[in-house]
């Protein structure tokens, strides 16, 4: 174990000598192992599958190195992109193509309007095409209706559909928050799925004021650069390079089954199947899983935080992955993708060309198109539960409908992706806030993943940073003690 003094922005900083077990090995728990590394703590990850990375995972399609979860990171947001330079990814950093993305509507592909918040308008004469007269001219009743400011959550897609009309909802909101969390806008958090949006709602007497006021912050905020990036082969690299460079041991196919106070202000971790369990003693535990097993581990040790995860529901999805012929187009692709609104009927939620958005990936991929589709959504499993020969050909009619795609692809891949998106409903913010606050009562403990502060990369790698500095205080105060006595 290593320990000692270093200095920080602010003096010197004690390193802890101590022994941390990080459960999940996704990027949040990599990201929570490296800052404790960092520190000074010897660190175990415990990841209870066969992999480390979570939903960030890259591999071969058709020779090609294709992301089968996430693609890009927030880059106007520093934490996820300063952690892959920290960890030798730098020079690999790269940025999408200068192209648009689109709307399937009624028919054709429509471009994205470029001043709406979420697909919330702050100008309805850019949405002809997309709506019809009638819809936009709706759009206007916002500035004479009463209710705003707001002083209270509500669900984004109900406030979107009064104020502004259901078509906006539904062929503008919906489909975007669906390519974000797979879920229902009429019952999605404003607050947490755009926080910008409601902080704006809370000070402007109409939505179109709102989403004006929102896009002028943004502005003005980051001028010129970036919204995302991505990683040259792929955002499925950095879990393996955040491993590497914590140093932390990382066990896979190691579930554990129960946390509880240990003596001497430490931990008692049970691991390993039932009737060969493994005890694992550790001073402090960040708790880096879904919302459904840190729920169960808490359970006995914070009850309350406990019940207030158990409420929050979490939606499947698959991506479907596809190496096409440019031949196969009538006329090839030149935007980074479009999304499908629901009311649209289709299998397919959203279509992202990859290697038109990925300069990188256009390089290695020549006469190929690769795409990824995204299928399913919260309470929606049905088109999950196909086969992947089904899901794969029902994707395919429905791009020959929507582009004209014709024949078979030169190679597949259908990943999918079980409860990996949690849901923030109406309340998610303060129910989040509850939990971190009863965990905070109990040294040597904290938790961190996409369920609580946002499902981006970016936020996931804060909020983890935010878990480690937890623990390193708890023990690094004289006082600290994980919990009560057993």
């Amino acid at each position: 174990m290593r320990g000692g003094e270093q200095e920080g922005a602010s003096g010197k900083v004690l390193l802890v000598e101590r022994h941390v077990v990080v459960v999940g090995g996704g990027i949040s728990g990599l990201a929570a192992a490296y800052h404790l590394r960092a520190r000074g703590a010897e660190v175990s990850v415990l990841e209870a599958s066969a992999q480390i990375g979570g939903i960030l995972r890259v591999s071969d399609l058709a020779g090609l190195p294709v992301d089968e979860g996430a693609e890009s990171m927030l880059n106007r947001r520093p934490e996820a992109v300063e952690l892959a330079r920290a960890v030798g990814l730098g020079d690999d950093i790269v940025y999408p193509a200068g192209v648009t993305a689109g709307v399937w509507s009624r028919g054709t592909i429509r471009p994205l309007p470029p001043h709406t918040v979420m697909g919330v308008p702050a100008r309805p004469d850019e949405l002809t095409g997309l709506l019809d007269d009638a819809e936009i001219a709706r759009i206007g009743d916002d500035r004479t209706m009463p209710g705003l400011p707001l002083t209270h959550d509500v669900a984004i897609g109900r406030l979107v559909a009064e104020r502004m009309g259901p078509a906006v909802a539904e062929r503008l909101v919906e489909p975007l928050l669906g390519g974000v969390y797979a879920g229902h806008a009429e019952e999605l958090s404003l607050q947490a799925t755009v926080p910008a949006l409601a902080a704006a709602v809370e000070k402007e007497a109409s939505l179109l004021d709102a989403v004006d006021a929102v896009q002028k912050q943004q502005a003005s905020a980051a001028p010129g650069i970036p919204v995302f990036a991505g990683i040259r082969g792929g955002v499925g690299r950095l879990p393996q390079a955040v491993a590497t460079a914590s140093g932390a041991s990382i066990r896979t196919r190691t579930t554990v089954r129960a946390i509880t106070p240990a003596a001497e202000a430490k931990w008692r971790l049970e691991i390993g199947p039932a009737p060969f369990a493994e005890v694992l003693i550790a001073d402090a535990v960040v708790l880096a899983v879904p919302p459904a097993p840190a729920a169960r581990l808490l359970d006995p040790v914070v009850p309350d935080a406990a019940r207030e995860l158990r409420q929050v529901e979490q939606a499947s999805v698959a991506i479907v992955s596809l190496a096409v012929p440019r031949s196969a187009f009538p006329q090839v692709p030149e935007s980074s993708g479009f999304l499908v609104p629901p009311v649209e009927g289709r299998t397919i939620k959203a279509v992202t060309f990859s290697s038109v958005k990925w300069p990188w990936l256009a390089e290695l991929a020549g006469d190929l198109v690769v795409l990824r589709a995204s299928v399913g959504r919260h309470r929606q499993a049905g088109d999950l539960q196909r086969t992947d020969d089904e899901i794969v050909d029902r994707v395919l009619a429905d791009l020959g409908d929507l582009l004209g795609l014709i024949g078979r692809p030169v190679a597949a891949r259908v990943t999918r992706w079980g409860g990996a998106l949690p849901q923030y409903a109406v309340g998610h913010v303060e129910r989040m806030d509850r939990v971190r606050a009863a965990v905070a009562k109990v040294p040597g403990l904290a938790v961190c993943g996409a369920a609580y502060e946002g499902v981006g990369i970016a936020a996931c790698v804060a909020l983890a940073r935010i878990a480690a500095e937890s623990v390193l205080a708890d023990l690094n105060s004289p006082a600290g003690e994980p919990g009560p006595a057993p």
